[in-house]
């Protein structure tokens, strides 16, 4: 039987797909067997205007090794 383990993060990137890979990859240097990434809050940062890049917080599941 396998079991699961949710931690939240924080990305960012200059699109949403990018910051969903910022996550991804950031997470992925010390948490094996990412499985899943459950998007709770996208914010657009704005500067002059503009957006300038988005922020998500992230629920990461992964698989606990055994």
């Amino acid at each position: 039987m396998s079991l699961a383990k949710v931690i939240e993060v924080m990305g960012e990137g200059s699109t949403m797909e990018e910051a969903v890979e910022n996550i991804v990859k950031e997470a992925s240097k010390t948490v094996h067997n990412i499985k899943s990434i459950y998007m709770e809050n996208i914010q657009a940062i704005v500067e002059d205007n503009r957006v300038d890049h988005y922020r998500i917080d992230a629920k990461v599941t992964f698989l606990l090794e055994e």
